[in-house]
Parts: C-alpha cells; structure tokens; sequence
C-alpha cells in the first residue's frame, strides 16, 4: 500500500450513500483491514457513483488495485488488451472482441479514476493512459474487422490486416494524448487506394465504409457491461458530403484545396492511433505544408485570428462564474488554453520545426522557449491547464457523464469541491475564479487587435462540426426559425464546396463578413428563406473575392441584396439565376425610371433580331423582362418608386414583351403559313394590364382579334390556312410564346377569359364577330370587364377600329334599372362564389377593389351615352372625371380613389413580397422584417395600424357601395343570393 497517501484522499460527500454502498461491499467481500484500503473505498463510495458501481461489480478487481496500485495494475489490462489484440489477428469476431474491450475499458476507467483521486499519477500519466488505452482499442477492434472483411471476400489481404492500407488518424484529445476522462474520441479513417492489395477492387470504398460504421458501432454502443469509447468521424474533410472512410488521395486534395485554417489547427493534434500506422504517419508527413506553412499573407493570419474570434463565440458563459460554468468551453476555460497555443503554432509552426507539438502544456513551454509568449504565461497556463483538467475529471467520473459544466447548484459545487479534495467549498470557489481570471486575461491579449466575430446580440461560430448552442441563440434572436438548418449552410459555405468560396481567400472575407451578412438577412421579410435565396446565389456565383470585397467597402449593396433575397423571392430567383444583374444594380442608371413603353418595345425587337431559333427568341425575351421587371423590383424595394409607377413600369414592359413577341412569331408563322396581305391581327389588353396598374406577379387578360378583307378564303403561304384555322393556331402560338417555361424562367400567365363567349369561344375573333357579340350577346359584367381595355399590339387601322367598336359600345344607352341589377347581382355572385381568404384580400374584401371598380364601371356604363369623355381604362381616373362632371360626390369619389390607392398598393407590395397570392399572407406569423416593410410603404407606425387604417378605408367604401349600387338595385327589384334568387342577368 505503499503507493498510497491517505492524506491526499478527499473525504466522503454523501454520507448515506457512503453506508448504503458499505452494505453491498459487505454482501459482497470483505471489508479491508488496513486503513489505506478504507479510506480508499470511502472516497469513492462517497463522492461517485459510478466508480462506486463499477467497483463493487469487481470486488476481486477493486482488492487487486488498492493491494497492488494502479501501475501494475493497469500494466496487467494493457497486457490483457494486448491478449485480445492476438485474439483479433487469430481470427476472432469483432462482436466477441468488443465485448472484452467494454469489460477492459470499465476496469481501465476504475485503474485510472483511483489513480487521479489518490493523486497517484500526474496529469500527462492519466491523460497518457487514457489516451493508450483508447488507441489499444483502436488498434484491436480495427485489425478484427479488416480481417472479417477479408474472409467476407471484400478485401484481398489474407490474414495481413497491415496490407489494407487502411489507417485511424486520432484528432482532438486522442490524438495529443491528451483523453479526459468521459472523452469522445474523434477520428479520421482513410486508405491508400494505390496499396497493391487493393489493386483492381472497385468496391473499395463501399467496404471500408461498411467497416468504418462497424468500427464506430462497435466502439461506441453500450451493453450491460458499458461501452468503450464513444467514437465521431465529423472531423473528417468535409463529413455532409463525404464517406466515413476515405482515400488518402482524396483527403490530400481537400486540404489542399478547400482546407479551413481551423482543419489545419485540428491537424496539429492528428496522430495515427490504429490501423496501418506507416500510412497515417506518410499521410501527416505529406500533409506538413498544408499544416505548417512557411510564408502566411496578412489575409490567412487575419483568418487565424478568426478562429480565436470564433472561440470567443463558443465560450459557454458570458461572464466567469462558478455556478453551472464550463471548464472546457467557458470563459478562461481550457479550450482558450488549446486555442491560445494552437493559433500561435499556426503562425509561427511553419517556420520553426520545435514549435509542432501535440500536447498542450509541451507547446505552450515551447512558445516560451522561441520568444513568442513570456514564461511567466506559459507557466500560468499550464499551471491553469492542469487545474482544470483535474476539475473536468471530477465532473466526469461523477456518473461516468461526457460534461464541462458545475452544477448550478452551491450544494452541487459543494460536492465537488470536496471530491477534489477541499474541506472549504468557498476555497475552491475562490482557486477556480482566480485560475479562470488568470487564462482570460493571456486569452484577451492575444490578436487583441483583431475585431471581435459576435454577432448582434450574440455570437456567430461556424468552426468544426458542431452546433453551437450560443449561435443557435443568436440566430433565433436575428429572426431564423430553422437555427439548425441556417448554422448548417453557412458551414457548407466554408467548406469551399461552391466556386465563390473555393479560394482560401474568399473564405476569410466571408468569415469576417458572416455577422454583417446574417444580420441583413435576419432583418429581412423572411429570413430563412432570405439564407436559402442567398445559397441559390451563392452556389451560381463564377467567383466570391471580388464580390465579397465588394459588400466589405459597400455595405448598403448587402443590405440590398439580403432585402432582395428575404423580402422578393421572384426577384430573389432571379438574380440567383443571374448574378451578372448584381453589376447593373451599381450603376446609377439602374435606379433611374424606365424608358416609355415605345422605346423598350423597338430595344426588344432589336435585340430579338439578332436570333433566330425559337428557343433563344424566348430565352431573351424572358432575359429582357425579368431583367427590368427586376429593375422595377428593387426600385419598389428601396422606395423609389411608388406602387403605382411600378406599375406603369411593370406594365410598360409586358406591353414591350407582348408586341416583340407578337412580331416575331407572326413572321415566323408566315414563313410556313402565309398571310391575308399584311399584319391583320391585334391583342387586346384588360384588367391590370389595360389600366396600366401591373404587378410583380401579375397575369395577362388577353384578347385577340383579326380583320380578312372580303373574298380571302384561305391564306397566301405553301402550307394555306382558312382564317379561323390561321388565327387560331397564331393566338395559340403566342400565347405560347408568353407563358413557355424555359430555362429563364416564365414571362406571363396568359387568361383569355375575358374573349366573347369565354372559354366557350374561339381563342381568337373576327372583328365583325367581335363587334356583333358585345352589340347583341355580352353580358353587364363583360362590358365592365371593357372598361379597362386598350389595344397592345396590332396595325393602326385596326387599333383605331376596335377602340371606337369599344367606345361604342360603353356609350350604349342602357336601362338604369337592369343595369344596376346587373352590376349588383355580379358583385353578389363573386362574393358568393369567392368570398374573401383573408384580410389581405383586398380583390374580394367587402369594400375592396371589386367594390371600388363596380362602382367606376356602373357609374361609366350608366353615364357614357351622355358623357363619353369620363371613359378610361383606369377606373380612379374614371371616378375624377365624373366627380368633374358631378355624376358622382366628391367627397365619394376622393374617398374612393383613396382606398383604392392604399389597397392597390400594399397589395403590390404583397405580391412583391410573396410572389404570389396576398391573400396568403398571415400577418401573425410574418417575420418582422415583412411587418415593417409594409407598414412604412403605407407611412403606418406597425402593421397594425396599417390594418386599422385599411378597416376605416374598406368600411367607408362598403358604404358607397351600398348607397350607390346596392340600394338602386334593391329599388329596382334586386334581392341577394343571401336573401333569395338574384336577378338572372
């Protein structure tokens, strides 16, 4: 019992589990006769209960160890590991090898425990332990399984486990010798696929991947008799795209490559621990100018410091602490201690040989020894070092748990303290701060100048492999729903696996970017799709340098293009297909308004005959409008244009598409078809597009009509075509043209509802059969629908005569009484038919757009016999200029145009902003960015004032309604759905 100080034992904590475990040591053995021995098992019984547990399922082994000490004793299991070992290479199973090396490693772990709390080994000897007998375990489990590979026919080797090539590099802990005690051990698995007996085996990967999940399977499942090490392979290059084994070839090629300066800082620690260990150690060697470089720009050491920066991130506590602080991750935490001697390795190593070392308390004595750190502070922090690895042990031999933290409770340190030995609690509260205090203040001198990488409100760490807890925070905080997901992508980032982070240096501008990036996108309408809008971006970007140096010295161009990636996801897909338009939007052209309607037609057309297969005239054609529907986007964005000026714009430039296209396909159709002596046919635009009132997403309402002169049964071209057949197949073709989805994307949805007879009618009409239908067939509704019409593309003469056919037909006298039925019995159907899906919908809403425009258009229809000059296709200038000529109120007609305005325009920017449908947009669950957004297009303090105000605006306009519509119709003998049949027609 010589090896053996009672003196150094801590006193027993919990007294009652003491005497609890006393009884079943005497159920089981005796009870020691020398007091060492009792002092021993107090200790444990006392202060863990898993050493407790592991003990007395070893009573025998527990005698052994205190009779005989742990050095002989833990020579006896390396001996027994070394057994096993023999076991392997004699061709026993690797299931049966693994159950010897779960009861090896709860015996080791006892040996080991007993050891440290007696005080018996120093720090590097039960590290050193540990960290042997983990690679023992390696060492034996690996050459079973490359065996049993072998005789399952998958590898060629015989009975040579050393032939597969195949090697295990420890990183981390392992790989320094430096294991705590509840360690995982983190590895990386690789083979050299150019090994002659691996010669000709293309499966070869397949089979060691089936080898290395067995191996970490193996290693790290747990059983009655506990587990051996928990095993992770996420330090290996790039693990989300990457096997668990791979080729030494290809691991060369990464680091070489796309290697991250904090990949280089875990390689300082790899060490070949298993396998072919001549392989690991050629890989290393092979590897010493990616690790230690000999000339580093300014940019790598800005990004070394980065890692410091990044740690700062990963620090547990905010502020040293006692209760429920980290010893590894926290503030003067001993992974501040590893980072400070890593960095500096990473700096210096490259030039000078002495300073690439493994272990920690070595390297910090060697920065000393080379005059890169004083040797009062190497020796604080080996000093702190040991303190708190002994700390963390003690935490973990608790209950066997791989944790960092105190407990958050003064009777839990209490506990603690006393297992490490101290009868005053407040002492070893005090020696933990100040040893705390001690590491933070070398940790924050060091890179002092390099800025900090904590993002707002928190911190952004994006090293390793990992989540972070504190970023996962921080980025809940900057508006992220899924933390996991985004951490996830930025991480792919850094991986260089898109060309715009390929380059080491853009690497580094992006990590130093990162905060300013998440924060833009955090800000936006919607943030995690912002993050996956940004990724398309990124992903389709030729380079990153020039354009991150870009956001670096124009930050107001990141904070325009994260608007764009959360706030418009059309323009946001755009742009990710065309990264080129990023150029354009630094141009202070790019801001100004677009050319008139005339102008933008003549540049498509001229562009457009500079093509001549089809698919590349719709490719540009779609280039051309998504570039300046983009253009207006973002003007909309960034408030410089209004609502309504976008869409004149956006409708400016649908007009400019639909005539290009309407031109060429006319001639191409020619070319096999013919013609009727000339350009015989017009498109007609409704709805938005006749009143010029477009959105982002907006369809076409399109009609198309053609004039034959008299006598031409059939056209003039080699393939002739009667004229219904002629015009059919054109209108379908260019309809076509409009809506083809290609790899530009889409231009238009085309709706040709709005034709004579709807969908019941020919896709295209003669001029006389249109003329005939709205003289003696349209119904009310689609002489409303007429209102809003104006011709887009045709010959002049035929424009001139669909627009007096049109103004004639507005001007018909009508019965007051059926007309406001009419009107009335419509607005009932839509309501009954399509009643409104949200608040948002401001289409269909009581006192909605449809309301606002019923009563323009049954103000026209009813008033346009006497006074054709209040006809226009834009139903506010309509309500003018009958308020002009005092057939509406003013005051109504001003309220009116009013609410229009307002609901036209937070619905444009809805569309915008949702790409799509606003009456999906929930305002309970938007992102605060879309809230805002919304809220200051309209001048409203919030979004719900902005409701507010729209509820005064809608109420006041179901009022007019009502008295300008309904009642007259009631009056005339209208009665609503809601209340019995409506009027017929």
């Amino acid at each position: 019992m010589s090896w053996l100080s009672t003196s150094r034992l801590p006193r027993p904590y919990d007294t009652e589990r003491q005497s609890v475990a006393w009884t079943r040591w005497k159920e089981r053995t005796v009870v020691p006769k020398d007091g060492a021995g009792v002092a021993l098992l107090d200790a444990l019984f006392g202060n863990s209960p898993y050493l407790t547990e592991t003990a007395l399922q070893n009573p025998d082994f527990m005698t052994d160890l205190w009779r005989q000490g742990p050095d002989v004793v833990f020579g006896d299991l390396m001996a027994q590991l070394s057994t096993a070992h023999s076991e392997a290479l004699s061709g026993a199973k690797p299931e049966a090898i693994a159950v010897t090396l779960r009861r090896l490693k709860r015996r080791a772990a006892l040996t080991v425990g007993v050891a440290d709390i007696a005080e018996a080994w120093p720090l590097d000897r039960i590290t050193g332990a540990l960290s042997s007998f983990a690679s023992g375990c390696l060492a034996t489990l690996t050459d079973s399984i490359l065996l049993q590979l072998s005789r399952d026919g998958q590898l060629g080797i015989g009975g040579d486990p050393q032939a597969a090539a195949f090697t295990v590099l420890g990183m981390g802990k392992l790989g320094a010798g430096e294991l705590n005690y509840s360690s995982d051990i983190d590895l990386i698995l690789l083979y050299d696929r150019d090994a002659p007996a691996l010669a000709d085996n293309e499966q070869l990967s397949r089979h060691f991947v089936r080898g290395a999940r067995l191996l970490v399977q193996l290693m790290s499942e747990a059983s009655a008799d506990g587990y051996i090490f928990r095993t992770d392979l996420r330090l290996r290059p790039d693990p989300g795209s990457t096997p668990l084994a791979m080729s030494v070839q290809a691991a060369e090629l990464y680091y070489e490559s796309v290697g991250q300066n904090w990949e280089r800082a875990a390689m300082i620690k790899a060490h070949p621990v298993a396998g072919n260990r001549a392989v690991g150690a050629g890989f290393l060697k092979d590897m010493t100018p990616y690790i230690w470089r000999k000339h580093l720009d300014f940019a790598a050491i800005h990004d070394i410091h980065s890692i410091k920066r990044q740690i700062n991130a990963h620090r547990g506590g905010s502020t040293i602490k006692v209760l429920d602080h980290n010893v590894k991750l926290g503030r003067g935490g001993i992974r501040e201690i590893e980072f400070f001697a890593q960095t500096q390795q990473l700096i210096f190593g490259g030039r000078n040989p002495a300073l690439r070392l493994r272990g920690t308390c070595e390297t910090l004595r060697a920065l000393a020894d080379a005059g890169h750190v004083t040797s009062h502070t190497a020796e604080e922090l080996v000093s702190a070092y040991g303190f708190l690895r002994r700390v963390e042990h003690r935490l973990q031999m608790i209950d066997d748990r791989q944790t960092h933290s105190l407990p958050s409770d003064e009777a839990g340190v209490a506990a603690v303290a006393t297992f490490l030995g101290y009868d005053d609690p407040m002492t070893f509260q005090a020696e933990l701060l100040d040893t705390l205090r001690c590491v933070e203040s070398h940790y924050a001198h060091l890179f002092e100048e390099a800025p900090s990488l904590a993002g707002p409100g928190g911190n952004l760490v994006f090293t390793g492999t990992d989540d972070d807890p504190g970023t996962l925070e921080t980025l809940k905080a900057l508006g992220f729903r899924d933390t996991s997901s985004a951490a996830a992508i930025v991480r792919r980032w850094h991986h260089g696996r898109y060309r715009a982070t390929a380059t080491a240096r853009a690497r580094e501008l992006l990590t130093e970017l990162m905060p300013g990036i998440l924060k833009a996108l955090g800000e936006t309408a919607s943030p995690d799709q912002a993050l996956l809008n940004f990724d398309l971006f990124l992903g389709n970007l030729p380079a990153g340098v020039q354009l991150f140096s870009l956001f670096k010295s124009n930050p107001a161009l990141l904070e325009l293009l994260a608007t764009i990636m959360g706030s418009a996801p059309g323009l946001a897909a755009h742009l990710a297909r065309r990264t080129l338009l990023l150029d354009s939007v630094l141009s202070p052209d790019f801001y100004r308004p677009l050319p008139p309607a005339a102008e933008m037609t003549a540049d498509l057309i001229a562009a457009l005959s500079q093509v001549d297969h089809e698919q590349d005239i719709l490719d540009l054609a779609r280039r051309w409008n998504n570039d300046r529907r983009f253009q207006v986007g973002v003007q909309q964005l960034k408030h410089i244009v209004r609502p309504a000026d976008a869409g004149l714009a956006y409708s400016d430039i649908a007009a400019a598409a639909i005539t290009a296209l309407c031109d060429r396909v006319e001639r191409h159709f020619a070319e096999t078809h013919g013609g009727f002596q000339g350009q015989r046919l017009a498109v007609l635009g409704l709805g938005k597009l006749g009143s010029r009132e477009m959105s982002a997403t907006s369809d076409l309402d399109l009609i198309f009509v053609y004039d034959i002169p008299a006598g031409m049964e059939e056209s003039d071209g080699p393939s002739p075509l009667s004229p219904i057949q002629y015009y059919t197949r054109l209108s379908q073709k260019i309809v076509n043209a409009l809506t083809a989805l290609t790899n530009e994307g889409t231009l238009y949805e085309v709706d040709m509802r709005l034709r004579p007879s709807g969908r019941a009618g020919p896709l295209a009409n003669s001029l006389e059969g249109f003329e005939n239908y709205h003289a003696q067939s349209a119904w009310t509704w689609e002489h409303m629908a007429l209102t809003r019409m104006r011709v887009i593309h045709g010959p002049a003469a035929l424009a001139e005569r669909l627009t007096e056919i049109v103004r004639t037909t507005l001007c018909r006298p009508r019965d007051p009484a059926t007309l406001v039925r009419d009107v009335a019995d419509m607005r009932d159907r839509i309501a009954q038919h399509a009643p409104p899906k949200s608040a948002w919908d401001f289409k269909h809403l009581r006192g909605g757009l449809f309301d606002i425009d019923f009563v323009a258009q049954y103000l026209a229809l009813l008033h346009a016999a006497n006074r054709p000059d209040i006809l226009d296709p834009h139903p506010a200038e309509m309500l003018h200029r009958m308020a002009a000529a005092d057939l509406i109120g003013r005051e109504d007609a001003e309220r009116l145009s009013a609410a229009r305005t307002l609901l036209s325009d937070v619905q444009s920017l809805l569309r915008l902003t949702l790409n799509g449908d606003e009456a999906a947009f929930d305002e309970s669950k938007a992102p605060e960015g879309q809230r805002r957004l919304i809220a200051a297009t309209e001048g409203s303090r919030d979004l719900g004032d902005l409701q507010m105000r729209i509820g005064r605006e809608t109420d006041a306009v179901r009022a007019i309604y009502e008295r300008i519509v309904e009642a007259p119709a009631r009056a005339a003998g209208w009665v609503s759905r809601k209340e019995g049949k409506g009027s017929e027609r």
